[in-house]
């Protein structure tokens, strides 16, 4: 039986253990959350005294759960005379539906008891084990039990209510039940959350959705949403598996932001449910030509949070575009910098990557207009502010040393950066990838200047910042003897030389020299990276190299997307489709849906890939992953006024069809097949 069991509506989730049950907990965020705040931490429910065992958990849908339950643990289940089933579902509250069963032949009393309690704990104080600095109180009322907490003006609450009538007291409710022979009882338990503002109301009431909806409006969104997607055709299960989860997953990830009230994708259950810049740009990237209706939303909201002055707590700069927005106590408090964060060096680049590409596909020249000053602010930060040394490159190191973030690439744990050896730089940083993505965003920035800011002046001097640095990085990141890019270089301007997946997005950008590109294709596929289920972080050999490490070691479907984008660009269609093959293969293992990373053991070695212990699932950009590796399958570039089909269909995969594709063209179809048959359809338009 599963372990956790989750389920979601934007960022209202809930996590349960295999039972249903949620227990107090400071080392996994179980419970009931919405806007980063844990409304529920005790939700246990007893039979008689004793706890109730899943034989069987149908969680087929996001949004709902139905656990079929016996009292006592299975090995001492002998034909059981009473079973109980709880179905629950989440749309901005929670609903939970009791019904107990009596399968004997007299009629039965029984004491059913649930345990409730909150904790109002933000996900900060989880994730740090942080105890509470405010109060909460129980009340007890008719059939309901409301728990408030306060801190200041800092207040939430959460409502229990029952439609049978309970014993309540302030731990929890008890209903006593006599049930007739083979007959049953039904009780309907509502969680309302309310997070209050500053005029005693919900903040969410103003929504557009109003923060509560039941679950037949959220599966009559999440289905129009995915039908509104291209339609594949496939003879490969693990692909046609790994794409319909994708579509639910993403279109499950969706909240409404407080700050704008627009429909955001939240990056990640459980402790990323909240707008990332990096995230978010990397999972519109990848989701962007199935269904472009969820990347406006984020751009607007990036531009609108985009900083503007000096702020040391929260790494604020002129131009920068957020890492992380948090709406918990923790973030209103200021004992975390997350209102909104800005500790990240590479989502200035890649907002102006996104924006181009967006107007690339859709035609949408009104947006890029309307970003003008926004973009050419984010172009202005990779010079001024990300140039922290005046070399030419993009460093980084947070202007906030207690609770700012020490990386600010997208390996942003402590341990990310490090020589070969193990040894680590010290600060600033320069990783390679974001001079990759400061070309990039160059070169396109030129682009929009060019054919939609009636700026010629200004595109020719972005085309030429963007061939110096290219230049110049092939010249200090190359290490000769190694073949390949040094991960970053320190402040001294020695290579930080540890062998990482993050030469692969290097070709992605296109920084990469024609000569060196297959040595780094070869790294890229080679033993001491490639596991067999793909590329890992960090080279097997290397000193900090651990197959179960966050960013040393493990396999990230996300980073291998990218990667497979990059080596597609270059020509390495063999190369391309491997690891397209390698991340459909793992998904299998994981029912189609990709988790944020999982273990860098060899294939060899396991018969199927090994979890990552604590691994967001699902997670937007591991979600997207199956959508960009379809995108490379079938060679999907826009050129203009035409689509490029030019596939990479890995062997054995077979016919690849992708109907209905929206973007500025129209509609259009693409056909792809394996190796086989793949000069057939190369070059092929639109």
């Amino acid at each position: 039986m599963k372990e956790r069991v989750s389920i979601l509506d934007g960022n209202t989730f809930l996590v349960s253990d295999g039972r249903g049950n949620i227990e107090p907990s400071y080392d996994f965020p179980t419970g009931l959350f919405s806007f980063d705040t844990r409304f529920i931490s005790t939700w246990i429910l007893s039979l008689d005294g004793q706890l109730l065992h899943a034989l069987s958990i149908d969680d087929s849908l996001s949004y709902k759960t139905r656990f079929f339950m016996v009292p006592g643990e299975p090995t001492h289940y002998l034909d059981a005379k009473v079973s109980v089933i709880r179905s629950r579902s989440i749309g901005g509250s929670f609903d939970e539906e009791l019904t107990l069963l009596n399968h004997s032949e007299q009629e039965k009393e029984f004491r059913l008891r649930l345990e409730i309690g909150s904790d109002f704990a933000d996900l900060f104080e989880i994730k740090h084990q942080r105890e509470k600095k405010g109060s909460t109180t129980p009340t007890v009322e008719e059939n309901a039990l409301r728990l408030t907490y306060r801190r200041e003006a800092f207040h939430r609450e959460a409502r229990v209510t029952s439609t049978a009538p309970a014993e309540v007291d302030s731990n929890g409710m008890t209903f006593r039940i006599r049930v007739p022979a083979h007959g049953e009882w039904t009780t309907r338990l509502h969680v309302a959350t309310v997070i209050y503002g500053a005029r005693g109301e919900d903040i969410r009431a103003t929504l557009p959705l109003g923060g509560h909806r039941s679950a037949s409006e959220i599966h009559a969104e999440q289905n129009a949403l995915i039908e509104r997607a291209p339609k594949l055709g496939c003879d490969c299960e693990p692909l046609a598996g790994a794409y319909r989860r994708s579509l639910n997953d993403l279109a499950a990830l969706r909240y409404e932001s407080i700050t704008l009230g627009v429909r955001l994708v939240a990056a990640g259950l459980p402790w990323f449910m909240t707008l990332f810049g990096r995230d978010s740009m990397f999972t519109s990237l990848q989701a962007l030509p199935f269904l472009p209706e969820l990347v406006q939303p984020t751009i607007l909201m990036l531009a609108g949070l985009q900083g503007s002055r000096i702020d040391d707590f929260r790494d604020e700069e002129p131009g920068k575009i957020l890492h992380e927005l948090r709406y918990g106590e923790t973030a209103g408090f200021e004992e975390q910098p997350h209102s909104p964060y800005y500790g990240a060096a590479d989502t200035s680049a890649l907002f102006v990557i996104l924006l181009d590409e967006y107007e690339r596909w859709t035609g949408d020249a009104k947006l890029v207009h309307q970003l003008e000053y926004e973009t050419r602010a984010a172009l202005t930060w990779l010079d001024t502010y990300g140039d922290l040394l005046g070399t030419g490159y993009v460093w980084y190191m947070s202007r906030n040393p207690e609770t700012g973030l020490p990386n600010q690439c997208w390996k942003d744990s402590p341990d990310s950066i490090s020589y070969a050896d193990g040894r680590m730089p010290d600060f600033p940083r320069a990783t390679c990838e974001l001079q990759g993505y400061a070309y990039d965003a160059k070169l396109r920035g030129a682009r929009l200047a060019r054919t939609h800011w009636n700026d010629p002046a200004y595109a020719d001097r972005l085309e030429r910042e963007a061939a110096a640095l290219k230049e110049r990085f092939n010249r200090d990141f190359w290490i000769p003897e190694r073949e390949y890019y040094a991960l970053a270089l320190d402040p001294q301007g020695r290579h930080v030389d540890a062998l990482t997946s993050n030469i692969g997005h290097l070709l992605w950008s296109g920084i990469v020299d024609e000569s060196r590109a297959p040595a780094i294709a070869a790294h890229l596929l080679g033993p001491r990276l490639f596991s067999g289920w793909g590329v890992r972080t960090l080279a097997d050999d290397q000193g900090r190299y651990n197959p179960i490490g966050y960013h040393v070691g493990t396999v990230w479907p996300f980073d291998n997307s990218i990667i497979a984008w990059g080596l597609w660009k270059y020509g390495f269609r063999d190369e391309a489709g491997r690891i397209c093959e390698s991340m459909l293969s793992a998904s299998r293992y994981f029912d189609g849906r990709l988790p944020e990373a999982f273990a860098g053991y060899e294939r060899g070695l396991t018969d199927y890939p090994v979890q990552y212990p604590t691994a967001c699932s699902p997670q937007a950009w591991s979600a997207g992953t199956p959508l960009l590796l379809l995108r490379v399958m079938l060679g999907l570039e826009p050129q203009g006024e035409h689509l490029i089909i030019d596939p990479a269909v890995p062997p054995g995969m077979g016919r690849v069809e992708l109907l209905d594709i929206p973007g500025r063209w129209g509609r259009v179809d693409a056909l792809g097949r394996s190796r086989t048959a793949h000069d057939e359809h190369r070059g092929h338009r639109h």
